[in-house]
């Protein structure tokens, strides 16, 4: 469970608890996903690892010392980098019935109560995860496209400037061009 930052395409789940027995069952229901858990053990601790890396999800028990889960989620929603990453509240059954309301207004996407249903968990948590893969091809795709446009103004800019310099113009070296052009730009999907 490292948490260096990585390249890896694995998305990355946060598991933010106080309490070790409830890392390890997190763990051992999300294993199977296999993606990277990182624990943290405090707010502060969970801030960190969201200041080094990116993740998919976190998971946040309402109940800690220090900075709660609200206050952690609040950070997480105030910080230009985290404020996307979506959290999934824990909480014991018998913690008082205004949290669920506090956390959907602290912006958590989902609350479950302890002891949660691990087939439950693992299905909302696979759903944030095909989500932020989703968004990360579509991110790369619009990057492609961005890039493919600026080549084709390079290209156009340059054909630009030899019609006007050519007297009279070389028409077979400009229908190649434009061909070219066309072939860049259905590959890029630009129209």
């Amino acid at each position: 469970m490292s948490t260096e930052a990585t390249t890896d395409e694995r998305a990355g789940i946060l598991l933010v608890d106080d309490m070790e027995d409830n890392l390890i069952a997190l763990e051992a229901v999300l294993g199977s996903l296999n993606e990277r858990l990182v624990r943290a053990r405090s707010g502060e601790e969970a801030m960190k690892a969201l200041l080094r890396q990116q993740f998919a999800l976190v998971l946040l028990d309402v109940r800690m010392p220090g900075m709660d889960g609200f206050e952690t989620a609040a950070n997480i929603k105030r910080l230009v980098q985290t404020k996307d990453v979506p959290i999934i509240f824990l909480t014991g059954a018998d913690d008082d019935s205004g949290y669920a309301f506090r956390g959907y207004a602290t912006g958590a996407a989902d609350y479950l109560t302890k002891p949660f249903d691990p087939w439950v968990l693992r299905a909302k948590v696979s759903v944030f995860l095909d989500l932020h893969r989703k968004s990360r091809q579509l991110e790369r795709l619009l990057a492609q496209k961005r890039s493919y446009g600026g080549e084709l103004t390079t290209r156009l800019s340059a054909l630009e400037a030899q019609l006007t310099e050519a007297d009279p113009p070389d028409i077979p070296a400009l229908r190649k061009q434009v061909s070219e052009i066309r072939r860049l730009a259905a590959r890029g999907g630009v129209n």
